[in-house]
């Protein structure tokens, strides 16, 4: 599965990620936020949010690196 989800990400365009990432970073947030407060369901999904939010950040350097090449 990671796969498909590496190479889905990978297909968006700059743009695209940079929207992505802030989402994500809002999500991990409101998750941190709703831990806090005991009222967060799925507890997994901090864990899945902050590793999209990694694999995101590593397209996002991966292109920075090859441009700069």
């Amino acid at each position: 599965m990671a796969q498909t989800k590496i190479t889905s990400i990978r297909e968006m365009s700059g743009e695209e990620l940079n929207a992505r990432l802030r989402d994500l970073k809002q999500e991990g947030i409101n998750l941190r936020l709703q831990a806090a407060t005991g009222q967060l369901e799925n507890s997994a999904r901090v864990r899945l949010v902050r590793r999209e939010i990694a694999r995101v950040m590593t397209v996002l350097s991966e292109r920075k690196n090859q441009a700069e090449a």
